[in-house]
């Protein structure tokens, strides 16, 4: 990931709705979730729930999938991960143990 993919990638998460979808998806794990739900769960009229969702692909940290006239959301695990290997790429200064507590505090775990 480059610096320029990175500012896309918090861009999409600066933003109250977006951050929000973003971990209802990744707590939602394989099974993903509809748009609609997702707005059912956030409050979030369909319009709004549409134009951040589409932020949050363009970002590279959702995919979606079409189910018949539904297309169901997921957290793009991929995405995900280059974005904090981007951000951990220089971590402790060559001294990737020192590291070890960070990772560990963010390998699934309910915050």
């Amino acid at each position: 990931m480059d610096i320029n993919a990175a500012l896309s990638a918090f861009g999409a998460l600066s933003q109250k709705t977006r951050l929000e979808v973003f971990r209802l998806l990744i707590n939602a794990g394989p099974a993903g979730m509809s748009a609609g739900d997702i707005g059912e769960v956030l409050g979030v009229r369909q319009n709004t729930m549409s134009a951040n969702l589409s932020v949050l692909l363009q970002a590279g940290l959702v995919r979606n999938e079409r189910e018949g006239r539904t297309v169901r959301y997921f957290a793009d695990l991929e995405g995900t991960k280059e974005l904090l290997t981007f951000l951990m790429a220089d971590c402790c200064g060559g001294h990737p143990e020192l590291c070890a507590q960070v990772m560990e505090a963010i390998a699934c775990r309910k915050i």
